[in-house]
């Protein structure tokens, strides 16, 4: 049953079953502090196999967003028409962002969340320093690049990236085999993300399971209010708002782009990062959804890290949360500071680690709640960052299928196809004949652009 189930079911099936092995251990004492299955199963088997499998998907980040992007810069073809491109994901990145923000303090305010809530925590937050936004600017063109690509500077990257795909592109045609060769790399590095995925069950239920063993959902139940109306406006933002305006500016079928984008969300479900699912996002516009390499090299990886819908939406939940508890009134210009800095920060906190209550800390200043109230909501951060790391990574999808979509850079029949690169699996067999051909081509001595003339078979 398991080897004929698709690669979405067996994830599906792990997921809950991590989930619910994580709760039993929880709820069971088994995973108390000093205990054998606390040392050696939660914090040891598990945290090394899902260790293991986010930094298997880190691994691939910079290398496939940097020789991606260089490809879709040289099939582009036009500068101007990149500098479009870049226009237009910018705007419609920064609008959904106010657009979730404003329904988080929507329906916080609606509720009335946190009002007459007496909660006691032992939780402290210190606020860690986000850089100025000059900083931010500055550090988008790298004074050494390959530093740039060890520390996962995603903007120095992608600036990088460009400016090697526009030298490329004025060389012109002698630079043809070296576009051709790393077109060859960009489908190794393809390949890479197809054989990993085929470990995500593994790597899924390990990473659920230690969560839940050591989250449990106690917490939960004591801020029910805060979390009901951080859920709720995650999904009202993601099924609502976001596939209305994927509608009426794309005309495609919803229906297709969330049967298609569950993978994803899986992933970054279990891996709460934005960063770790650029490959598998990658994978699933372009090749499920046929958006052109051209765009989606760059729209997904700048929206991992300046697009966050779903950060947007717990700074606006909890910005009401704790402004009820301590009874401030924030009024009409304190909501429309907290929209105001919250588009601004998803900018100017872009790839610092813990970036979701970083950029909380700096709207709370600026409206005068205090900082600390962070404490009471640090329980339960854990487990809502992974919901709203899915949100993110949607909204990054959703906005390149527009992009694609109007710039006439998608093939129609890959996404109305419902199995379009939903069969690519990696089953630990090389095909003989592929081997072959391959030693022969390597002792020819014609490795590189000319392997395309090769005849096969």
């Amino acid at each position: 049953m398991w080897k004929n189930m698709g690669l979405t079911g067996k994830i599906i099936v792990a997921m809950v079953l991590g989930i619910i092995l994580g709760l039993f251990i929880n709820y069971s004492g088994l995973n108390t502090e000093g205990n054998f299955v606390n040392d050696y199963v939660t914090n040891g088997f598990f945290a090394i196999v899902g260790k293991l499998f986010v930094n298997s998907l880190k691994m691939l980040v910079v290398p496939l967003v940097l020789i991606s992007l260089i490809c879709g810069v040289c099939g582009i073809g036009d500068i101007r028409l990149l500098g479009r491109i870049g226009g237009k994901t910018f705007f419609i990145y920064m609008v959904t962002t106010a657009l979730a923000i404003t329904t988080a303090i929507g329906l916080g305010s609606l509720f009335g969340i946190g009002k007459g809530m007496q909660i006691e925590t032992k939780a402290v937050f210190e606020a860690e320093s986000a850089p100025p936004l000059i900083d931010v600017f500055s550090n988008i063109i790298p004074s050494n690049p390959i530093s740039a690509m060890a520390n996962g500077d995603m903007l120095s990257i992608i600036f990088f990236a460009m400016l090697i795909g526009i030298s490329i592109l004025m060389v012109g045609k002698p630079a043809k085999g070296l576009v051709q060769s790393l077109e060859l790399i960009n489908e190794v590095i393809l390949k890479m993300v197809t054989i990993i995925m085929n470990l995500a069950p593994y790597g899924v239920f390990a990473l659920l399971t230690k969560a839940m063993a050591e989250l449990g959902l106690d917490l939960i139940w004591s801020l029910l209010g805060y979390v009901a109306v951080l859920v709720g406006a995650l999904f009202f933002h993601f099924f609502v708002t976001m596939m209305v305006i994927l509608k009426l500016t794309s005309g495609l079928s919803v229906k297709t782009f969330l049967a298609k984008m569950r993978e994803v969300q899986i992933f970054a479900f279990s891996t709460s990062s934005s960063n770790a699912t650029i490959p598998i996002t990658l994978r699933t516009v372009t090749k499920r959804m046929g958006v052109s390499n051209s765009v989606a090299s760059f729209t997904i990886p700048f929206g991992a890290t300046i697009n966050m819908d779903g950060t947007a939406i717990m700074q606006g939940t909890a910005t009401i949360f704790i402004a009820n508890l301590y009874g401030i009134q924030l009024g009409i210009t304190g909501y429309l500071t907290v929209i105001l800095m919250s588009v601004l920060a998803s900018i100017g906190t872009a790839g610092v680690p813990g970036v979701g209550l970083i950029m909380l800390s700096m709207v709370f200043a600026q409206v005068g709640l205090p900082i600390e109230g962070i404490g009471l909501i640090l329980g339960v951060d854990r487990i809502l960052d992974m919901l709203r790391t899915a949100v993110n990574v949607s909204g990054d999808a959703a906005v390149t299928v527009i992009v694609a979509k109007s710039e006439g850079e998608m093939d129609l029949a890959i996404y109305n196809d419902p199995d379009a690169g939903a069969k690519e699996m990696f089953d630990g067999h090389i095909d003989a004949d592929s081997e072959r051909e391959f030693s022969e081509v390597f002792s020819d001595g014609i490795m590189g652009s000319e392997y395309d003339d090769i005849k096969r078979g």
